[in-house]
């Protein structure tokens, strides 16, 4: 890939070598590869795999750059999940936390964390059986995995506890932040998408319920 392909990973994640940028190109070949057979992400976005997916969900890393232990709600395809794992190799200490039941996905998850050796974890579970196993992240992430009121419900375990969540939501997130209020008290920071003029990513952080 072109020099403005690694322009554009920087711009969107902030500072990365070029062995973690070429990486990452690889990882893309692979990820196509597999995505013909087990249908990891929508085949409408199969061409333009970099910008939709993989810068995507990169963005996150420059929001919240000293964060070294993640969790990923969901995982699916890798995204945001894998796309950190890639940018916090070679941090001390670094490391994310994979979760998804699907049987398939994990096994492509724990394929590609093996295969270019990466500081993530893939917990093969749900979410709700997950808890135990993933105690102390300091930033959630979720990329189109279910409605902010039900992503909240789902990570309040950690976020109650002083995790930060960053969740990738569309146009029609205000609706979603509304509605959860109804339940959950939080702080909000909107950082607008670099890959989506309508999209953002909510920084939330200080959860509790809302009748607290």
């Amino acid at each position: 890939m072109s020099a403005a392909s690694w322009a554009s990973l920087q711009e969107a994640a902030g500072p990365v070598s070029r062995e973690t940028f070429d990486r990452l190109v690889e990882f893309e070949r692979v990820f196509q590869k597999w995505n013909r057979s087990i249908n990891l992400a929508a085949r409408s976005t199969q061409d333009d795999v970099w910008r939709r997916h993989i810068l995507d969900s990169a963005q996150l890393a420059r929001i919240v750059p000293e964060a070294k232990n993640w969790a990923d709600l969901g995982s699916g395809g890798g995204f945001p999940g894998l796309v950190l794992a890639f940018l916090l190799a070679g941090r001390d200490g670094a490391s994310i936390d994979l979760i998804e039941s699907n049987r398939k996905k994990a096994s492509f998850l724990q394929a590609i964390v093996g295969q270019f050796n990466l500081p993530a974890r893939v917990v093969a579970r749900r979410i709700d059986d997950s808890y135990p196993l993933v105690p102390a992240p300091q930033i959630v992430t979720a990329r189109a995995l279910a409605p902010l009121p039900v992503l909240l419900s789902l990570a309040a375990p950690w976020l109650t506890k002083g995790a930060h969540g960053l969740f990738h939501k569309g146009r029609d997130y205000r609706a979603e932040v509304a509605e959860s209020t109804q339940r959950w008290s939080f702080d909000l920071v909107e950082h607008a998408s670099v890959t989506d003029a309508q999209g953002v990513i909510l920084e939330l952080s200080g959860l509790q319920p809302s009748d607290s």
